[in-house]
């Protein structure tokens, strides 16, 4: 038997109609705030990622899933694609390659698989699902300030109150401009040179290669010694402290909650000053929901013009983890089930079900091969709130036994009636 592929996997009813919920509830807020969707290839060159997520990176050095395009002839080499790990990158991509700060300020949304060879976990896979967003601009559209920092929290935070997300946590921190970034990387790893050696193998890689994703580490023996490293709060100059000052003054005046955490980086090579993460209690040791932060030099390091930004990305899959109890109220069942009695009713009760369906009710349609008790047992187990008797008599004068399931109360109902008392 052909299964899966390990880290993968398929999403089965009734699940997905809590993955519809949480989709449905996505545009209907960030429509709300003047979001619009963008939708990128699913791979895109290789080039793409090293250059924008930072070769030095995990993704990029042990994550990606990458391969060589065939050439035009045999002798020719090919392109290097790579199912895309993540999707700033491509839409910043998309930016540059439309030109579209010809439309001034751009916010975008995106929804769609992502994909990196990690080890399987709860609510980690290789094919994994993100929501994410992103605004961005020249910076004579405001881009680059403080409020687009807040106005873009604020958001999450009323998206995470519609999906019913109790006891979130937003956290947030300052990681400086890139020359800020530069100078606190030499302190760190100055820092990390005598220390990473007592701490995990892929620490002690990181302590080289890129000194902020130490902060990333999950061990537990580690946490003491990272809780004493310099923090990159006391390396940011005037203009990255007035940004950060500004951005938790908008967020106190937005009536949204916050705690500074001086531990949060964002190792990825693109992001500057703001950066976030939502947490939540319900998903363990690895609670965060989603992260981001302000990423203004990325489209110049892919070959664009400047254009400061600010995003996010949100994880479904762990997202969805955090509302398993909703699904009982969100599962929707049949409203009613057409039972057909008798030869030659399949006919009348297709063209019943469709009149019902056209008033905006989830019908499930029975066969005339079962009986009536086999018919409403059928009906009971599906959830559906009623049954509608399709037989002879019904049919010839328009009025059909309608049976609450619930009750067992049997009404007779006219068929230009039915619809409104289903509804009911």
């Amino acid at each position: 038997m052909i299964k899966a592929v390990r880290g993968t996997r398929d999403l089965l009813p009734p699940e997905t109609a809590l993955w519809n919920f949480v989709e449905a509830a996505v545009r209907d807020v960030f429509r709300t705030y003047n979001f619009h969707e963008i939708r990128t290839p699913i791979f895109e060159s290789t080039e793409l990622f090293a250059r924008g997520v930072g070769e030095e990176t995990d993704i990029v050095s042990k994550e990606m899933y990458t391969w060589e395009d065939r050439g035009r002839a045999a002798s020719e080499k090919g392109q290097m694609l790579t199912l895309r790990p993540e999707n700033t990158a491509g839409v910043v991509r998309a930016y540059i390659e439309h030109k579209l700060w010809d439309h001034g300020l751009n916010k975008l949304y995106y929804i769609g698989p992502q994909f990196r060879r990690e080890r399987p976990q709860k609510g980690r896979y290789r094919q994994f699902y993100q929501i994410g967003a992103e605004v961005l601009g020249p910076a004579s559209s405001g881009s680059q300030r403080p409020l687009r920092d807040a106005e873009v929290l604020e958001m999450l935070a009323t998206l995470l109150d519609r999906l019913r997300i109790k006891d979130w946590t937003l956290e947030i921190n300052s990681v400086g401009s890139s020359k800020d970034r530069a100078a606190y990387n030499e302190v760190l790893r100055k820092a990390l040179d005598p220390l990473a050696p007592m701490m995990c193998t892929d620490c002690q890689r990181r302590a080289v290669t890129n000194p902020l994703r130490v902060f990333d580490c999950k061990v537990p023996a580690d946490q003491v010694i990272i809780e004493g490293l310099p923090r990159i709060s006391d390396y940011l100059d005037s203009e990255s402290r007035e940004h950060f000052e500004n951005v938790q003054a908008l967020l106190r005046a937005a009536k949204v909650e916050f705690k500074i955490n001086h531990r949060l980086v964002r190792g990825l090579d693109y992001y500057t000053r703001t950066a976030f993460e939502f947490t939540h209690g319900a998903l363990g040791a690895q609670n965060a929901i989603l992260g981001g932060g302000r990423y203004d030099g990325l489209s110049e390091a892919l070959g664009g013009p400047p254009a400061p930004g600010i995003g996010f990305a949100m994880g479904e899959d762990r997202l969805i983890l955090a509302l398993q109890e909703l699904m009982p109220t969100i599962s929707k069942a049949p409203d009613a089930y057409i039972a057909p009695l008798g030869e030659g009713m399949n006919r009348q009760a297709i063209r019943l079900a469709a009149e019902l369906r056209r008033q905006n009710l989830v019908i499930e349609l029975g066969d005339r091969s079962f009986k009536l008790g086999k018919l409403l047992e059928t009906a009971a187990k599906l959830g559906a709130r009623y049954a509608v008797i399709v037989g002879e008599n019904e049919v010839a004068s328009n009025i059909f036994a309608l049976k609450n399931l619930a009750t067992g109360e049997q009404v007779d109902v006219p068929r230009t009636e039915l619809a409104k008392k289903i509804q009911t």
